[in-house]
């Protein structure tokens, strides 16, 4: 008689000892990892030893987050954005010494410091700062025109979410009554729109990734730059790309199908506004934009057409009046959000990163939309699909004109 060896228990080992060997994986990953930190520690502590610090001069660079304009005072929010610490000793205002209060310490990397200079500006004139730092290099900052800086309170947020209403949420809810329309037209015709959604969104992506590129410049690159254009972009992108497939493993149907389509394009579209009222709240806070008719009417315009984008895709469906509502909410409200913070909370690098994720997320709107394009013939181009993407382009671009600058 043979005597076997008793095999392990289930629960010591698993079924056949596999958990032992993935405790013994996990053991050696991290031991190999405790290593080559080790070794980076090491190496970077040699380096800095045998190295020279700087071949040349230090490389000293400032950039200029926010003004704000008091009686009497300007105060210029820096971040030093460059590899070395910076003193700021004299400070001028269009060539005449004033006096400054703040930065008596040097400026670390990436450290941000609050500067007052005490100078009775205008209303309605330029400026030019000059800041010079020890090692003689000036850094300027134009203003081209001096107005007060509006300050936060419940009247100036109140005119901020007034004016997302007016340019965000009021717009996409016209478009959308469009629906009954589409409803009435044949199947051709709703690919046009379909085509025209994408064009419109194609506009939106590139509208708004130029946008981001130019504040992530004007930013000085502090916390990446243009990169955070594309990291937002590609963040919103398989964000919305991850929901997307949850949502499609949930439901079923061509209804199921039209209704999540157009809650995705309104997600898309909300984001863009995101940023677009982050930018319009800025751009007032600083004096660089006027608020009456001509903006709201402009707006009004432009963005009429991304309700028409939400409701295409549910031209086959009876849809409630709250369902509609909620949409239009999801697409035109971040409006309202993007106002405020970008009226009180002036920062080039998060509209930038805002910016970004508007364009990733119509982006994979854009790529959720296309298979609804291809007609019978998957293989030919349909020149209705073609005519409506162009028709789309052009005519953001036209209602774009009419925005103020």
């Amino acid at each position: 008689m043979t005597n076997t060896p008793p095999r392990p228990a289930p629960d010591e080992t698993g079924a056949d000892g596999s958990e032992l060997t993935r405790s013994g994986a996990w053991i050696r990953g991290a031991g190999v990892v405790a290593i080559i930190a080790v070794a980076l520690a090491a190496l970077a502590l040699l380096a800095g030893q045998s190295l020279p610090e700087r071949a040349g001069p230090p490389i000293e660079d400032i950039a200029i987050e926010r003004t704000v304009l008091e009686p009497g005072q300007i105060v210029l929010t820096l971040r030093n954005v460059g590899p070395d610490p910076v003193t700021i000793a004299q400070a001028f205002v269009n060539d005449a010494y004033v006096n400054l209060d703040g930065a008596e310490e040097p400026i670390g990397r990436l450290q941000s410091e609050t500067i007052t200079f005490d100078y009775p500006w205008i209303t309605g004139q330029p400026y030019l700062v000059s800041m010079l730092t020890n090692t003689g290099l000036v850094i300027e900052h134009e203003i081209p025109a001096a107005v007060p800086t509006p300050e936060p309170g419940a009247a100036f947020f109140g005119t901020m979410a007034l004016l997302g209403i007016y340019v965000g949420v009021i717009p996409v809810l016209l478009g959308m009554l469009l629906l009954p329309v589409l409803r009435r037209a044949g199947a051709r015709a709703v690919r046009f729109v379909l085509a025209l959604t994408v064009g419109l969104l194609a506009f939106l992506a590139f509208d708004g990734a130029g946008e981001g590129f130019e504040l992530a410049a004007a930013s000085g690159g502090a916390f990446g730059g243009v990169t955070l254009v594309v990291l937002g972009a590609a963040v919103a992108f398989l964000a919305l790309m991850g929901i997307d497939r949850y949502l499609r493993a949930r439901q079923a149907g061509a209804e199921a199908s039209g209704l999540r389509l157009s809650a995705m394009i309104a997600a898309g579209i909300g984001l863009h506004n995101l940023g677009e009222g982050l930018a319009i709240g800025s751009a007032y806070a600083v004096g660089e934009l006027a608020l009456g008719a001509f903006l709201v009417i402009g707006f009004t315009l432009h963005n009429t057409t991304e309700g028409l984008a939400i409701v295409a895709p549910m031209t086959g469906r009876r849809t409630p009046l709250l369902i509609l509502l909620g949409l239009g909410f999801l697409a035109g409200a971040p409006a309202i959000l993007g106002a405020v913070l970008g009226a009180s909370v002036s920062n080039a690098e998060v509209s930038a990163l805002l910016l970004g994720v508007g364009v990733g997320a119509i982006i994979q709107v854009i790529v959720q939309i296309a298979p609804s394009l291809r007609g019978r013939d998957r293989a030919a181009v349909d020149p209705v699909v073609l005519a409506g993407i162009g028709a789309g382009i052009l005519l953001m671009y036209l209602t774009g004109l009419v925005v103020p600058a």
